[in-house]
């Protein structure tokens, strides 16, 4: 293991998914460099030698490998890897978009991030120009930088999108596309090897694939250590409720960790109706399986748009004696006036907290008493090195094991 420059692990950021990416690089800093203290302290215990001998000795062999890694720094000191790769982005008078990746990545294994939710005004140009991008302007940025990277020469390809863009789209109800899988086959196209992404909203798109790996993260044990804090989650009256039946699965898995009751709302939608804001949207009646008297609610999900499915499931849940809900969502991307009703919401008591990753980019969300963010950084950056070594991702892919063991030792998240 080189541990002045990785293995050529790069790191490339998109218009919109810098913030995410320097996090990201964070991490990775932090835990090449603990790989590189271990190391250094089990060879000199090993082998009975003095840490500077160890130290310039793996900064010899280090360098003395590809020459464009060369002299970071003393050669008694630790070198630190330097993950970001430089790019520019141009957008022309028309709306189209232009990669420029500015340093060699020949051979490297490279990790392109973006968050397709980002709406907040970006920079382009050289600083000349700042442009708020759609999903659609942030899709065809990730084209044209994968198609640069490819032409630059790089070895692997991974595309690290917290929000998997059209995901809704996975199912055919009449004559209408299967667009989810179609963005997944035209990144598959542009020769993307891999995906990392979180709480997809359908497994079913992964079917789409030929050659490409989809890796599916959650966010759960995140949301858990958050919502210890914000209510007991070891007493007798937490309830977890499913807003739906396609979130039954995910809540199952929260209700049997902290070994508590799963409830169910059941929703009859009218499909003739198209959802506008959270106040008009295609929900004609809410049903309960369950008990929410008295009890503290808890309800995760893996979207929010313009949140009036959760609104309305609030609503019944207080009218229905709830004491305090609470919900969770791995992709808070709050669309349209979605904050001002919330906003409203909470005035009116119908919930406590809102638990959000930081997956998308807000800057208005966070200053609202009743949201709670939570960090996924690390864990996109333990799932990249494990991929960039070749290691397994079983425990950060399902990690049932380690909060189960943790909540039945009683042990703090």
């Amino acid at each position: 293991m080189n541990y002045s420059n990785p293995a050529n692990l790069a790191v490339l950021a998109c218009p919109g998914g810098e913030v995410f990416a320097d996090e990201v690089i964070l991490h990775l800093k932090k835990y090449y460099r603990h790989k590189y203290d271990v190391t250094v302290s089990d060879l000199v215990r090993q082998y009975n030698m003095n840490t500077d001998d160890v130290v310039r000795q793996i900064n010899f062999i280090n360098d003395a490998g590809p020459l464009t890694s060369l002299a970071q720094g003393g050669f008694l000191k630790y070198h630190t890897p330097q993950f970001k790769v430089p790019a520019r982005f141009t957008m022309f008078p028309n709306g189209e978009l232009k990669a420029e990746i500015l340093e060699s990545i020949r051979g490297k294994d490279i990790y392109i991030v973006q968050d397709v939710e980002n709406h907040y005004p970006l920079s382009f140009n050289d600083g000349s120009l700042t442009r708020a991008l759609s999903i659609n302007d942030h899709l065809m940025s990730i084209f044209v930088t994968v198609d640069a990277v490819k032409q630059a020469g790089a070895d692997r390809v991974t595309l690290v999108i917290p929000t998997y863009p059209y995901s809704r789209q996975h199912k055919r109800k009449g004559r209408e596309g299967l667009t989810a899988s179609r963005v997944g086959g035209i990144l598959e196209s542009l020769g993307v090897n891999r995906i990392i992404t979180l709480d997809i909203h359908s497994r079913e798109i992964v079917n789409a694939f030929k050659f490409m790996r989809l890796e599916n993260l959650h966010a759960s044990y995140q949301i858990i250590r958050q919502l210890s804090k914000v209510t007991e989650i070891r007493g007798d009256d937490l309830v977890v409720v499913s807003p739906d039946t396609g979130a039954v699965d995910r809540n199952k898995f929260y209700a049997t960790a902290f070994k508590k009751p799963l409830a169910l709302l059941y929703k009859e939608r009218d499909y003739s109706r198209v959802t506008k804001d959270a106040m008009e949207n295609n929900i004609s009646e809410i049903k309960l399986l369950g008990n929410v008297s008295g009890k503290t609610v808890f309800m995760a999900d893996d979207m929010l748009g313009t949140g009036g499915t959760l609104l309305k499931a609030m609503q019944f849940l207080k009218d229905q004696g709830a004491r305090q809900v609470i919900a969770a969502i791995s992709l808070p991307m709050f669309s349209g006036n979605a904050i001002n009703y919330f906003d409203q919401a909470y005035k009116d008591g119908l919930f406590y907290r809102i638990i959000g990753t930081n997956a998308i980019y807000q800057e208005e969300l966070l200053k609202r008493e009743w949201y709670v963010s939570v960090n996924i950084t690390k864990l996109f950056a333990q799932t990249i090195s494990r991929l960039h070594q070749g290691l397994s991702l079983s425990s950060l892919l399902d990690n049932r094991a380690i909060i189960e063991k943790r909540l039945s030792d009683n042990r703090p998240l």
